[in-house]
C-alpha cells in the first residue's frame, strides 16, 4: 500500500496525517538513501519547504518562554517543541545529504509554520469552549479505532499504540492531539451544518472521478542484502574498493546457494540498516520504485528465487524475491470507508481554514519580540524535503 503524505492546510490536519501514516510504510520523500535500494531517481518528486513568512533566527529560549499569547493565552516554547520533535527529527533524517546552512534553515521554517498552525488551533479552541463542545474518552477510542481498523491486516487499540509509538510519538499526548482535532471538527459541524456533511453519495462521486487512485499495479516483496561500495574516500583506491565489496558478496551469494539462510545472513552482514535488522525485507513495492538494476533484477525473479550478485550505484546486493501480488483494482466498498474519513475530514479542514481567517481579523495577537512572522521568499534548494506533517497555507 503506498503511503500518501496529505499536505495539511493547517495543524489541525496533523493527528490525521499521523494517523494515516501509521497504515502503512513510511514514504521516501528525501531521494534515495545510500544505504539501500532507493526510488529511481527519474521518479523522485520533492519540493522544498515553502512559506509566505520569513523564517525568525533561532534562538535558545527556555521551555517556559512564551512566543505568542492569543487572546491572552500562551503558547510557549515547550508545547512548540513537544508538538514538533518527531516531525523534526524525521526532516533531519530526509535532509541528512543536504548542506548544514540549509538545513537550519528549513527547520526554523518548519517552527514558525508550527508556530502559525498554533495560533490557528488556540482560536479554534476557544470557540470550541465557548460552545461547550465535549469530546469523550470514547470518542477518542473510536476515533483510534477507526484508523485501525483499516489496516491490513486489521489492528487493535494495543497495536495501533505500539506502531504510533515507533513513530515517536507519546501516546498520551497524541491522544490530546485527538481530541483537539475531534473538538474542532464537532465546531465546525455545528457552525456549518449543511456544508459539513460528507454522505456516501459525495464518496461514490470522488471515486468514480479519481478512479485511477485505486488501481494497484503489479508488486513484488523482496529481501535483499547489501555491501556498500563507498567511494567518498579520496585516498582510496575505486577499483579496490569495488573489488573487496564485490568479493564479500560473492562470498555470502556462495553460502546461500549453499543452503544458508538468507535472512540470518542479512541480518548479520548486511550494510543497509533499516532493512537488516528485519533479515533484508524491503516489504512490496512497485515497478520503478527502486533504482533501474535493482528494480529489473526483482520483477524478472520467480518468487523463492535469489539473484546474481547485481550492482547499483550504492554497492553491491543479492536479492530475494518472496512474494508478489498481481494488479488489481480495490472496489468502492473496499475504499468507501477511508474515503469517507479522508474526505470528511479534508472538507471539514477547509472549512476551518476560512473560519480561523474570519476570527483572526478580531482576535489579539501579540507575538514575543523576534518571533513576528515577516513576508518573505525562502530560497530554494532542488531535492529538498518538506516538513512531514505540516505545509504552508
Amino acid at each position: 500500500m503506498k503511503t500518501r503524505l496529505i499536505r495539511a492546510l493547517m495543524l489541525v490536519a496533523l493527528v490525521f496525517t499521523v494517523l494515516s501514516l501509521a497504515s502503512c510504510k513510511p514514504k521516501e520523500t528525501a531521494g534515495p538513501d545510500a544505504n539501500k535500494p532507493a526510488p529511481a531517481p527519474d521518479k523522485v518528486n520533492v519540493e522544498p519547504v515553502k512559506t509566505d513568512v520569513e523564517p525568525v533566527p533561532t534562538t535558545t529560549k527556555s521551555p517556559d518562554a512564551v512566543l505568542v499569547t492569543v487572546n491572552g493565552a500562551e503558547i510557549t516554547q515547550k508545547q512548540l517543541d513537544d508538538l514538533i520533535k518527531p516531525h523534526l527529527e524525521r526532516l533531519i533524517k530526509q535532509a541528512a545529504n543536504l548542506p548544514p546552512a540549509f538545513l537550519e534553515q528549513q527547520k526554523t521554517l518548519y517552527r514558525q509554520q508550527a508556530l502559525q498552525e498554533m495560533i490557528s488551533m488556540e482560536l479554534l479552541n476557544e470557540k470550541v469552549k465557548i460552545a461547550g463542545i465535549v469530546v469523550t474518552e470514547q470518542d477518542i477510542t473510536d476515533e483510534i479505532m477507526k484508523v485501525a481498523s483499516r489496516q491490513k491486516p486489521p489492528a487493535t487499540f494495543d497495536q495501533f499504540k505500539a506502531k504510533m509509538e515507533t513513530y515517536g510519538y507519546d501516546f498520551e499526548q497524541l491522544k490530546t492531539q485527538i481530541r483537539t482535532v475531534l473538538g474542532q471538527q464537532k465546531l465546525m459541524a455545528k457552525e456549518f451544518p449543511d456544508e459539513a456533511s460528507f454522505t456516501e453519495a459525495d464518496a461514490k462521486a470522488y471515486y468514480e472521478k479519481n478512479k485511477a487512485k485505486y488501481d494497484i499495479p503489479e508488486q513484488t516483496r523482496a529481501s535483499h542484502i547489501l555491501i556498500k561500495t563507498d567511494l567518498t574516500d579520496p585516498n582510496s583506491d575505486p577499483n579496490q574498493v569495488k573489488a573487496l565489496a564485490r568479493a564479500k558478496a560473492e562470498d555470502l551469494l556462495k553460502q546461500i546457494n549453499e543452503g544458508a539462510d538468507f535472512a540470518a545472513l542479512a541480518k548479520a552482514h548486511s550494510q543497509d540498516p533499516s532493512s537488516a535488522p528485519r533479515g533484508g525485507d524491503l516489504s512490496f513495492f512497485g515497478r520503478g520504485k527502486m533504482v533501474p538494476p535493482f528494480d529489473k533484477a526483482a520483477f524478472e525473479l520467480k518468487v523463492g528465487k535469489v539473484s546474481n550478485i547485481v550492482e547499483t550505484q550504492y554497492g553491491f546486493h543479492i536479492i530475494k524475491v518472496t512474494d508478489r501480488k498481481e494488479a488489481s483494482t480495490t472496489s468502492f466498498e473496499e475504499a468507501k470507508a477511508g474515503i469517507m474519513a479522508e474526505q470528511g475530514q479534508r472538507k471539514l479542514r477547509d472549512l476551518a481554514v476560512k473560519y480561523v481567517e474570519k476570527l483572526k481579523t478580531g482576535a489579539k495577537i501579540v507575538y514575543a519580540p523576534g518571533m513576528e512572522p515577516k513576508p518573505a521568499a525562502p530560497s530554494r534548494v532542488p531535492g529538498a524535503p518538506s516538513a512531514p506533517g505540516v505545509a504552508p497555507k
